[in-house]
């Protein structure tokens, strides 16, 4: 007789290997913080210069 009952548990997922980011790819996120910051200042400028 089988036992069943409950849900089934799912597989686990192999880790994965943690790799180094290229100079490509170093330079790609130095690129998104730089918008990003800029971004957040045309946002505060919009505002009237008013922190939250």
């Amino acid at each position: 007789m089988n036992r069943q009952g409950g849900k089934a548990k799912p597989l686990k997922q192999p880790k994965k290997d943690k790799r180094e980011d290229d100079e490509d790819d170093v330079a790609f996120k130095q690129k998104q913080k730089a918008d990003e910051a800029a971004r957040k200042a045309a946002a505060a400028k919009l505002q009237g210069g008013k922190k939250k």
